[in-house]
């Protein structure tokens, strides 16, 4: 069976990958609006961790709904959380799609699904979805790198990385302007790119 895995090159969602490695035929998977070059960015973080890979483009006006809803909220939740739920469904038209995968942790705050919206999603889309990290907390996740994954942190307004927030953050400096974008954003958030995956003849 493949597992469809949403992938931003980051370490949760190549965590997620690995997790399932034993089980699935994984297939990684990014979403790209074109607001920004981050799908050779994504191909080559894929190329890396040794596994197939593929690009999404939803519609634009996904990201622009996101944008609106952004600047009359006045933060960044909901508007991450409507991006995820259309591209799952985006996803799951896709008929040989039959279980999707995210890098969604136990401490995330965004994108989040609750069990309810889970359910519903499996029952209306009839696909399977899992999130392999939910059981797992900060220093779980931590001890997992260290064995697995060659990682590098910066601030996220500086790393040109192949999330949701990467092009929400564009779009909404395009349309009012870099210094009122970055208010709606956490002030110091650190986000990972994945460098290379920890070969198991390596490993101490």
């Amino acid at each position: 069976m493949k597992a469809h895995v949403l992938f931003s090159g980051g370490k949760d969602s190549s965590l997620s990958a690995l997790l399932l490695e034993p089980h699935f035929d994984i297939q990684l998977v990014t979403c790209n609006f074109g607001i920004l070059p981050t799908s050779p960015v994504a191909q080559e973080i894929a190329k890396e961790l040794g596994f197939s890979h593929q690009i999404i483009t939803p519609g634009i006006d996904i990201l622009n709904k996101a944008v609106e809803m952004v600047k009359t909220d006045g933060f960044v939740n909901n508007a991450i959380n409507s991006i995820h739920r259309q591209v799952l469904f985006m996803l799951a038209q896709n008929k040989d799609v039959s279980l999707i995968a995210d890098g969604l942790r136990r401490d995330d705050r965004v994108p989040r699904l609750d069990l309810s919206e889970i359910q519903s999603f499996e029952d209306k889309n009839k696909v399977l979805y899992c999130s392999p990290l939910m059981g797992f907390g900060r220093a779980a996740i931590n001890k997992l790198i260290e064995s697995n994954l060659v990682i590098t942190e910066e601030e996220s307004a500086g790393m040109l990385k192949c999330d949701y927030e990467a092009e929400l953050r564009e779009c909404l400096t395009r349309d009012i302007g870099a210094d009122k974008a970055s208010a709606y954003f956490p002030k110091s958030h650190k986000q990972s790119r994945v460098i290379s995956r920890i070969k198991k003849a390596n490993r101490a």
